[in-house]
């Protein structure tokens, strides 16, 4: 595997999380179904990825020296 992505961008990431957010709720009583958590996978990761770019755009309007390449 040589392509490389940001850990928010990552579905297991992702549903490793919601597992563990799963479990905790239903500890407590609550239980989401399949379909759900693959649903707030797909979400969530498209929500981090929107969220990824509107920092990069606004980090990069709000930054006070240019870039330069390495060569």
């Amino acid at each position: 595997m040589v392509d490389l992505k940001n850990w928010y961008s990552s579905k297991t990431i992702w549903g490793a999380l919601i597992s563990v957010v799963a479990s905790v709720l239903h500890f407590a009583g609550i239980d989401l179904a399949p379909a759900d958590k693959n649903q707030l996978v797909d979400a969530i990761v498209n929500i981090a990825g929107a969220l990824g770019g509107l920092l990069a755009v606004y980090g990069r309007v709000t930054a006070k020296a240019a870039i330069k390449s390495a060569a």
